[in-house]
């Protein structure tokens, strides 16, 4: 055998792996499985956890039904206890299990008797079991009791065991998960004598038990049946535990079973017999519904049933599919070949003789077509039939109208023939009635068809088959022509009245179609949350016809962000099941499991990053069609997507501003460092060698070393009275004074101290005589100039700076112009951000960067306009222009004063 292929069979199975990986992070499961009640599954129990706790092992009792057993009840002593919380339902007082006391307390091992208890209606979750997956959930370890008639799919078996119907049901599917399954088992004979003895009920409830329940016969069968699930639950343990091990050895089964189920209420029986031969085969099992495309999948009580069997299938453990394609037979054998299945699980009706005739079952032309997969059927014999209202069988709803449409169309038709009659003769006069059919088809559906197809003949018969006025039929040409005429006008109106619900059901998907597309654009052009949380919400209201609400998480709780009538309000009873669908993921409220006294059904909004938020809509005991079902879905998927994208964008955005704060960041500390240490060291040189030397120094050196130190302090100055004008700009607090400017006198004083700084710099200055005054604020103009003078002695090279002021129409126009090296043309938009420096931000030209930014927000404050220009003279050079509005309004002799 090759290296390779021995590394495969030896490795171990991943899947098997991750599930074990999945169970150590949860509690355990250990259920306590009995045939019957009283085989001691709680004496059992609490002796186990005597011996735990003796051993010093965290175990408390979270709730324990003795029964008045005293044996029992002798068990408990010793064992810590959690207190049970009171109940007042329906005028009684009872004690219930804690399930937040537990959560609270936290041990390691909690005892929790009756795994099939109902709660009362006020309770978190309907059934402990789902009280018992939180706890498991939490990580807590669970010790429960079960009596095998409580399985979901065992109930109708034990019911027509023993009689006795099966109220509290437990799904498979909790069996199935369980980590450990102890079957405490006692020979009937010995049960009944304890039975007797008073051991299990009071003699009273004994005596009745014993008559009803408590036979060999049937306490024998509910034994095997234990006795069944529990080697079935211990071959699935050893079969992990060879996949875990890579351990080659013989598999359990390699079955796959598909159940065909329909609307019908033989689909029930079917789904549960398929759930029992999946358990005895051990194999997994998909229950499968097949839509016409061109059809409507029935009336409200056919679509409510559907869904119901859809919940008891999944609950039992199985895969749920619905499927739409016109070839039944096709679609079935093409998704079992998909799927691999081994066998077909179908139900089967008795077929009248002439039925058999006309149409072959859907089983039948399985069996024709099918190769090498088995067919189980299932029979409608003791299938309960369908409840109707005081034991009538209803018709279906706007009968009565089309009976009418089809009565008016066939009078119609009658009068047209009988005023034609006196003026010609028709020989076809039977096209009149068909024509009548076919309008009853097209307006009102195949019942209409058929009554008007009836009515025809009785009126054809009547009024123009000899001898008229009665329905005798003299000629037997005349009989097989009417018999000719009925199956024709039913054919007719059968295609017509079928033509006429597709395109009813091509118009209402396509409505729904556009709908989404609708939907979907409105989305793809949204970009804020609130607007995608907005458009969904009403699309669900608009679809559903029902209230809405969506729900997103925000500072660690749930907030309504979007609700449909907008005053819809949660109450805490609502808000705990939009919590528990948000954590669990999984829909809780109305309709589920958890909370359903809630009037809103949730469910979790999933995108590829998880759960993004909560929708809600009331439901009010009235489950979804397939077609809002679906309409749901694509909104909720799309909700979510659109949602993911929004937060996304903002944390996109969100990173985008820290990056860009990293990078001032950066520019500030690289300036600080070179622009803050070059003139302390100078500075710090300065008065080290002032000191040391003192008058042995000559006077012209220490002059220079004075100088030396002005220069730099002032240098010091500057670049702190840049950092605190940029403080100002960006907190917005630049208030520009609207003072009449002199906008000469500024140029003279900003080129008067820039020639104090850099003395060897030469600046020529050109002023037009006539330049207006303007409104503005002469402190922050001069800063402005001196900024940019002082940006062009350090770019400007050796040739001078000129400095132009001219008036340009209505504007005033100010330009500062060196003949440097210019500025590249792709960075002509950059220079007036914060921290740009032409070169690396620590090159060796002194400067912050913040010069021209702050020029920037001065001019704007002041309400002018600044842009660079490279190259300005002789293909060189930048030039900086500013442009300001000249003062239109008189000035009086005050102002010019």
């Amino acid at each position: 055998m090759p290296e390779s292929d021995r590394d495969a069979k030896s490795r171990p199975d991943p899947d098997a792996l991750l599930a074990l990986a999945a169970q150590d992070r949860r509690g355990k499961l250990t259920v306590f499985l009995g045939a019957a009640p009283g085989v001691g599954k709680t004496y059992a129990m609490l002796t186990r956890a005597r011996r735990l706790k003796q051993d010093g092992v965290d175990i408390v009792i979270g709730l324990v039904e003795t029964h008045g057993r005293s044996e029992t009840a002798a068990l408990i002593d010793g064992l810590e206890i959690l207190p049970r919380r009171d109940v007042n339902h329906r005028g009684r007082m009872l004690s219930e299990f804690d399930l937040d006391a537990a959560l609270v307390r936290r041990p390691k091992i909690i005892v929790v008797d009756e795994l099939a208890h109902s709660n009362p209606a006020d309770s978190r979750h309907p059934k402990r079991y789902q009280d018992i997956e939180e706890l498991i959930a939490a990580g807590i370890d669970v010790w429960t009791a079960l009596n095998i008639q409580h399985l979901e799919s065992l109930s109708d078996v034990v019911a027509q065991i023993a009689g006795v119907p099966v109220r509290e049901r437990v799904p498979d599917t909790v069996l199935k998960r369980a980590d450990e399954v102890l079957l405490v088992d006692l020979p009937p004979a010995e049960l009944i004598e304890r039975l007797k003895e008073g051991k299990v009920y009071l003699p009273e409830s004994a005596k009745r038990a014993t008559d009803r329940f408590f036979r060999l016969g049937n306490l024998t069968a509910l034994r095997e049946l234990a006795l069944r699930r529990t080697a079935d639950r211990v071959d699935d343990q050893m079969v992990d535990y060879l996949k875990q091990n890579a351990i080659e050895g013989v598999w359990a089964s390699g079955e796959r079973l598909l159940v065909c189920i329909g609307s019908d209420p033989l689909s029930e029986k079917v789904v549960r017999t398929a759930s029992r031969l999946a358990e005895g085969l051990n194999a997994p099992w998909i229950v499968v519904f097949i839509e016409r495309a061109d059809r409507e999948s029935g009336d409200g009580e056919d679509v409510r049933r559907l869904d119901e069997t859809f919940r008891l299938a999944e609950q039992l453990g199985a895969e749920t599919r619905r499927i739409i394609g016109n070839d039944f037979v096709e679609e079935i054998l093409k998704l079992a070949r998909r799927e691999h299945a081994t066998q077909i699980v179908i139900g089967t009706r008795r077929q009248s003789f002439p039925m058999r005739l006309f149409r072959q079952s859907l089983p039948d032309a399985l069996a024709e077509r099918v190769s090498e997969v088995g067919i189980h059927l299932v029979t409608d014999r003791e299938t309960v039939p369908v409840k109707r209202s005081k034991g009538k069988r209803t018709l279906p709803p706007g009968t009565g109208r089309s009976v009418a449409i089809a009565a008016g169309s066939v009078a119609a038709a009658t009068a047209v023939g009988l005023l034609l009659g006196h003026f010609i003769v028709l020989p076809n006069i039977s096209l009149l009635y068909l024509l009548a059919v076919l309008a009853s088809a097209t307006y009102a559906g195949h019942i209409s068809a058929i009554a008007a197809a009836l009515f025809s003949v009785l009126a054809y018969n009547f009024f123009f088959i000899k001898p008229t006025g009665t329905f005798t039929i003299a000629e037997p040409h005349e009989v097989f022509a009417l018999v000719i005429f009925l199956v024709a006008a039913a054919l007719a109106g059968s295609l017509a009245s079928r033509v006429r619900e597709q395109a009813k059901t091509a118009r209402q998907r396509a409505a729904a179609t556009q709908a989404l597309y609708d939907f979907s654009r409105k989305l793809s052009g949204t970009a804020k949350a609130d607007d995608v949380l907005w458009a969904a919400v009403t699309q669900m209201q608009s679809t559903l016809k029902r209230s809405s609400a969506l729900l997103l998480p925000e500072e660690g709780d749930l907030q309504l962000k979007a609700a449909w009538p907008p005053d819809t309000e949660l109450d805490v009873a609502d808000i705990m099941a939009a919590r528990w669908a948000m954590d669990k993921k999984e829909p809780a409220g109305n309709g589920t499991g958890t909370l359903p006294n809630s009037p809103f059904h949730f469910r979790p909004l999933t995108s590829p990053h998880g759960v993004v938020g909560v929708c809600g809509f009331v439901q009010a005991d009235k489950p979804l069609e397939i077609n809002e079902e679906r309409a749901l879905s694509a909104i909720l998927d799309q909700t979510a997507i659109a949602v993911d994208r929004a937060r996304l964008s903002r944390e996109s955005l969100d990173q985008a501003a820290k990056l860009e704060g990293e990078r001032f960041r950066a520019a500030l500390l690289s300036s600080i460092s070179h622009d803050l240490r070059t003139p302390l060291a100078t500075i710090t040189g300065a008065v080290t060698s002032l000191r040391q030397l003192g008058d042995r120094m000559p006077p012209e050196s220490r002059d220079d070393l004075l100088k030396s130190i002005e220069e730099e302090g002032g240098r010091l100055t500057r670049f702190v009275a840049n950092l605190l004008d940029m403080t100002r700009i960006e907190a917005g607090t630049v208030n520009a004074k609207r003072d009449w400017v002199d906008v000469a006198d500024v140029v003279r004083a900003s080129v008067d101290r820039a020639r104090k700084y850099f003395p060897e710099r030469e600046i020529e200055t050109s002023i037009a005589p006539d330049l207006p005054l303007m409104r503005g604020d002469s402190v922050l103009l001069g800063q402005v100039l001196f900024n940019l003078l002082d940006n062009a002695n350090k770019y400007g090279g050796d040739e001078p700076i000129s400095i132009y002021a001219r008036c340009d129409g209505n504007e005033i126009t100010l330009s500062v112009t060196d003949l440097g090296k210019g500025i590249p043309p792709k960075d002509l938009e950059q220079v007036f951000e914060k921290f740009f420096r032409r070169g690396k931000a620590d090159g060796r030209t002194p400067g912050t960067g913040l010069g021209l930014s702050i020029a920037k927000g001065f001019v704007e404050a002041m309400g002018g306009q600044i842009k660079a220009e490279s190259p300005a003279l002789r293909r060189r050079g930048t030039r900086i222009s500013m442009r300001f509005p000249a003062a239109k309004a008189e000035i009086s002799e005050k102002d010019r004063a």
